[in-house]
């Protein structure tokens, strides 16, 4: 028995089989996308209550005709209008929530100067 030296010696593990059983890694993609459910769709939004689907590098309304440009601009227009708004009401949140901090602050240490002031009133008596 060897003082010093390394008596564990793991047996070899096996060689692996094949990592995949399956034939989808030699189908064309198409192919792949049906078998696999791959196929998610043309992206959808609605703006404005009009719902709109992208199709051939545009936007097509779910009605069946394309947005005209005015409209589309229209819609961008009023987008930028409402974010516009968005921000200028969280502005005025932010200073709504300030001003109240502040006046709670100063009420909270008009309150404890007029409790300082009891103590000391009733300590003179």
């Amino acid at each position: 028995m060897p003082l010093f030296g390394n008596t564990f010696s793991p047996k070899k593990t096996p060689p692996r089989k094949s990592a995949s059983m399956s034939n989808l890694h030699t189908l064309d993609r198409s192919t792949r996308e049906v078998e696999l459910g791959l196929e998610y769709g043309s992206p959808m939004m609605t703006i404005g209550g009009q719902s709109l689907k992208f199709e051939d590098g545009q936007w097509i309304s779910e009605s069946g005709g394309t947005v005209s440009g005015k409209e589309m601009q229209r819609l961008k227009k009023r987008n930028q209008q409402l974010e516009e708004e968005n921000n200028l009401l969280r502005l005025k949140v932010d200073l709504l929530l300030d001003m109240l901090s502040e006046t709670t602050a100063e009420t909270h240490l008009i309150q404890k100067e007029l409790d300082e002031m009891k103590n000391h009133s009733r300590r003179k008596k």
